[in-house]
């Protein structure tokens, strides 16, 4: 028994020994790391043993150092380069081993060192940013630095974030070019809606004065010769004339068209219920004789120019009316939606910013093909000698609408009629910067 004793206080003395001496061991580490003599411990984990560096907390940042794409680098109070990254070498186009050593300002034109130097004493007391040219074989390439003072291996060092500008100068300078080819090309729109307005005025006046003549004369030779004149001549003469009065209504569209042109423009609260009820009245020798039916609801009011508005409905209503089927009595039915959205497929929504306008008729019609076509400047559908008219009407309303930041839509089913749809904003918001005294060149007309 006492053998027995004796060997379980020798068992229990050489543990304790063992404790001791990795505690021993453990102090001995501790002070080593505590005084930088090693940089690595070796721990037997779950995992097995496991290697354990002063520098495992940082290495993901240094990771990311090397694979960020701006270029790193550490300078010293000399400015002389500690460290860079892969990105600054490549940058440079020179080895890494190479460029450390070597003193930043190298790296500048010479007109650029002085004023290095002052940005890099103002950096060791706050963080800043400048652009500057980095200079390398023969080239120059404009970077963005970013500094700040941090400290490196128990020192204070200056490190750079190199961000290269290369691409972003070379949009800038792009964006500058097309900006320059853009204001040349305002400047000659300008000159040209400027010799627009000048024909519009020559086309006014200059123009009118002969064709009236034309007609007067024409007129004038039939009443005095008409006893002597066959019937061919009086023909001739006929159409003499109504060409002559085609090419007067055809000035006087374009004379309207190009007005509208004017970048200005006057808006004022409209009621359209008052625009329609002047235009039938207007229209009332026409609507008796052709004994037609307009069937108007109850239109909003809006922010738009008059004399444009008034316009587009009499464009419509005189289409209508004129594309009438000879048979059939001509119904035109004016409405109007308010909606929420610019678009002709928002659903309704009362007291809405935009309202949609519907003129329905049950005309002649169109192809929906020619959707397009109609709107478009001087095209017809039908010959002159069938309908009257210069073509220009609907582009007209097209260009009114637009200028009042609105849509015009059509649809039309050939021999069954057609329908308008005008989607128009209620107030004007965008185009309150016009000069309010602009002449309402449409609305004097």
């Amino acid at each position: 028994m006492e053998e027995h004793s004796t060997t379980n206080i020798a068992a229990l003395q050489a543990e304790l020994e063992e404790l001791r001496h990795q505690l021993w061991e453990a102090q001995e580490t501790i002070d080593a790391i505590r005084t930088g003599q090693i940089d690595a411990i070796v721990v037997n984990g779950e995992n097995g043993h496991e290697l354990y560096t002063l520098k495992t907390a940082d290495y993901s940042y240094r990771v990311f150092i090397e694979k960020m794409t701006e270029g790193a680098v550490s300078l010293n109070y000399e400015g002389v380069i500690l460290y860079c990254n892969s990105q600054f070498a490549s940058l440079l186009n020179m080895p890494i081993s190479k460029v450390i050593g070597m003193a930043f300002q190298d790296f500048v034109p010479e007109g650029s060192k002085r004023h290095l130097r002052r940005l890099f004493e103002n950096s060791w007391s706050k963080d800043c940013k400048e652009e500057v040219l980095l200079r390398t074989c023969d080239l120059e390439i404009p970077v963005l630095l970013s500094l700040t003072a941090l400290e490196f291996n128990e020192n204070m060092a200056l490190s750079i974030i190199v961000t290269d500008l290369t691409a972003q100068k070379r949009t800038q300078q792009e964006l500058e070019r097309k900006n320059a080819q853009l204001a040349r090309m305002n400047h000659e729109l300008g000159l040209s809606n400027h010799d627009l307005q000048q024909f519009a005025s020559v086309a006014s006046h200059d123009l009118q004065e002969p064709l009236r003549k034309i007609q007067m004369f024409s007129n004038l030779l039939k009443e005095h010769n008409k006893k002597i004149l066959s019937s061919e001549s009086k023909r001739f003469l006929d159409k003499i004339v109504n060409s002559a009065k085609r090419m007067k209504a055809l000035i006087l569209d374009i004379l309207s068209y190009s007005r509208l042109s004017a970048a200005n423009n006057i808006f004022e609260e409209v009621d359209l219920n008052d625009i329609v009820k002047d235009l039938l009245e207007d229209f009332e020798l026409i609507i008796q004789e052709k004994d037609a039916e307009i069937r108007v609801g109850e239109l909003p009011q809006i922010e738009a120019n008059r004399g444009q508005i008034r316009q587009v409905f009499q464009n419509m209503v005189s289409n209508a009316l004129k594309f009438s089927k000879p048979d059939q009595v001509p119904v035109i039915e004016i409405s109007s939606t308010y909606l929420g959205e610019k678009s002709f497929n928002a659903p309704p929504q009362p007291e809405g910013p935009y309202c949609l306008i519907r003129i329905k008729d049950n005309g002649i019609g169109f192809d929906q093909k020619y959707e397009n076509h109609i709107f478009a400047l001087f095209e017809r559908l039908h010959s002159k000698d069938s309908y009257e008219g210069s073509g220009i009407g609907l582009s007209i309303t097209k260009k009114i609408i637009e200028k009042h930041d609105g849509l015009v839509q059509a649809w039309g089913i050939s021999g069954e009629g057609a329908e308008f749809l005008l989607l128009l904003p209620v107030s004007q918001e965008k185009n309150k910067h016009h000069v309010s005294t602009q002449e309402d060149l449409i609305g004097r007309g």
